[in-house]
């Protein structure tokens, strides 16, 4: 029993020593943004694409929801899903959630029915991102 004590107390101390510097590596990050505000982060891809398709290509494109951009008519124009990473979007093809959707990096872009000039700007845009 007298050879238990000690192991004990060295794995405790071994655990909250690994627990304190855990938390001390975690202090600095942010798990979830305090706004869902497109713009507020220097990384957000929907944000430069709206920003491209209506001040670079002059196109009516609106905010739909937290992760799409509808561009011109909301029932027919192009929409545009964003997600995380290019492997995300990819996934969501192969889940049956992309059906007809081109893939543009981490963007699924919904043709619907918008004409080739709009579907060009859309694409420019995607691609500069």
């Amino acid at each position: 029993m007298i050879l238990t004590e000690p192991l004990r107390c060295a794995a405790v101390r071994r655990s909250l020593l690994l627990l304190a510097l855990g938390a001390s590596a975690l202090s600095g990050c942010s798990l979830s943004s305090s706004s869902s505000e497109p713009g507020d982060d220097d990384g957000d891809k929907r944000a430069a694409a709206l920003t491209c398709l209506t001040e670079e290509k002059h196109l009516d494109a609106a905010d739909r929801g937290d992760n799409q951009i509808v561009v011109g008519d909301p029932e027919s124009g192009p929409r545009i899903v964003f997600y995380l990473t290019s492997g995300q979007a990819e996934a969501a093809q192969f889940e049956g959630d992309g059906e007809g959707a081109e893939q543009i990096g981490a963007a699924l872009l919904f043709v619907r029915e918008a004409d080739d000039d709009t579907l060009e700007s859309v694409e420019d845009c995607l691609t500069s991102l």
